[in-house]
């Protein structure tokens, strides 16, 4: 019966684990405080070739310095 319940519970436990690996990935992104600094400094210079306006230069920034305030206050918290 065992060998049975893992036979068709392979698909399902496989699916899980790939669920869990891309919030892995996905959550290391979102706390990366040098990829947001990367990602501001090319938002800049997209800014500065004029390739994005200034009201969306402000809305950009404003997001990523919001993240990152986040990624640095809860870095603060860690023991």
């Amino acid at each position: 019966m065992f060998i049975l319940d893992s036979i068709l519970l392979a698909p399902l436990k496989g699916l899980v684990w790939l669920g869990e690996k891309l919030d892995e990935i996905a959550q290391r992104e979102l706390s990366d405080e040098g990829l947001i600094k990367e990602q501001l400094m090319a938002l800049q210079l997209r800014f500065e070739l004029d390739e994005i306006s200034e009201q969306e230069y402000n809305k950009k920034e404003q997001e990523l310095l919001d993240r990152l305030d986040a990624i640095l206050k809860e870095r603060d918290k860690e023991p």
